[in-house]
């Protein structure tokens, strides 16, 4: 099952599988160490619900919703 980033709620857990977007978006997430085949964990929303914050090889990183709109997720 794919799901984008932005859909997971906290504590569920998936595998990188694509990285949309194009340009200077797509080199940002990437330059994050958001890349394909990492594992990856949701572990909070701010109270409003933008930014989110995930578990990505070993590190938590903040993403806004928008950007998180633009990663696949294969569930495990």
């Amino acid at each position: 099952m794919v799901k984008l980033l932005s859909q997971l709620l906290p504590g569920e857990k998936g595998i990188i599988a694509k990285i949309h977007g194009n340009g200077p978006i797509q080199r940002r997430i990437i330059d994050m160490g958001v890349v394909l085949g990492s594992k990856i964990e949701v572990q909070k929303y701010a109270p409003l619900g933008d930014p989110m914050e995930v578990k990505v090889m070993g590190f938590n990183l903040s993403l806004r919703k928008i950007e998180a709109q633009n990663i696949e997720i294969k569930m495990k």
